[in-house]
């Protein structure tokens, strides 16, 4: 049985999703899946490098990797009125050219800060460690990520929150695409169907059983937050939306791509739909 390498962040939400697989609760028909956990620049990175079958990214860095992996249509982090933020020490006032530390060059969250904030000096750090840089006077603002942004020091506040900068960029009236997942295209179309169906049906029923998982994930302590605050989160970026894209995301998701074009982040215009597994092919093969 071949072994298939999972790549997720170490976050509450890509956790509470994959861990159906963990459990053996879904199980993929010809393969085993082999999870491994990092922060999400780093996955950016990787997948960059071809290093992994299967890899969260952030929807940002998904025109970069095209060729070599197709988009899934699970497993997706959507901002509905939410979203990363930036943050600042209380009181104070930013410049124009203020220093910020960001949790990555290819992340959703560093393409809107960048197109809002072209004078901005951009810093690079792990997401774990812009709240204490920020404290520390490291840099002047930074833009907090996951559950981070449900637990920040009582120092600090927010100066501007990334889904009113991407309500203003987008025109309003979508969500806010944050990370996903894709998949090697070097992998036979109907073991990447079937890979991606097991991670659907993964997503799906760790959703729909959330107060047994949930509680199993605290008492293993595999998830950083407390049991409220995880499920605050979990009502964030794990919930139905997540289970499999909807018409609007794929909206979102084009103009996530249309707004990093224009600015002249992308060499090509992508249409999210041109770039998924054709899973309509198990079908034809089928009749």
């Amino acid at each position: 049985m071949k072994t298939i390498s999972v790549a997720h962040s170490p976050d509450a939400d890509d956790i509470f999703m994959y861990y159906a697989i963990k459990f053996g609760w879904v199980t993929p028909k010809d393969a085993k899946f082999e999870n491994i956990a990092d922060d999400i620049e780093t996955l950016n990175k990787a997948t960059l490098a071809g290093e992994y079958d299967i890899c969260a990214i952030s929807f940002a860095l998904y025109p970069f990797v095209k060729d070599d992996y197709a988009l899934l249509k699970t497993a997706v982090s959507f901002g509905e009125g939410y979203g990363p933020k930036l943050i600042k020490k209380k009181g104070s006032r930013l410049k124009r050219n203020f220093k910020v530390a960001l949790s990555g060059e290819f992340t959703t969250n560093g393409l809107l800060f960048r197109i809002a904030y072209p004078e901005a000096r951009v810093t690079y750090m792990n997401f774990l460690d812009i709240e204490k840089a920020v404290l520390d006077g490291v840099v002047d603002a930074g833009v907090l990520i996951h559950e981070s942004i449900l637990t920040f020091d009582e120092q600090l506040e927010v100066e501007r929150e990334l889904w009113d900068i991407w309500v203003e960029l987008s025109g309003g009236g979508l969500p806010l695409p944050l990370g996903g997942m894709c998949i090697r295209r070097s992998i036979p179309l109907h073991s990447a169907i079937d890979y991606e169906n097991t991670l659907i049906k993964a997503v799906d029923v760790a959703n729909k059983n959330r107060k047994v998982l949930a509680p199993m994930l605290l008492e293993k302590g595999l998830i950083r937050v407390d049991a409220d605050t995880l499920d605050n989160y979990l009502d964030l970026y794990a919930n139905d939306n997540s289970v499999n894209l909807s018409d609007i995301q794929y909206e979102a998701l084009d103009k996530l791509y249309e707004l990093g074009y224009k600015n002249g982040f992308y060499e090509n215009l992508v249409k999210s739909k041109d770039f998924l597994i054709p899973s309509e092919y198990e079908e034809l093969r089928a009749k």
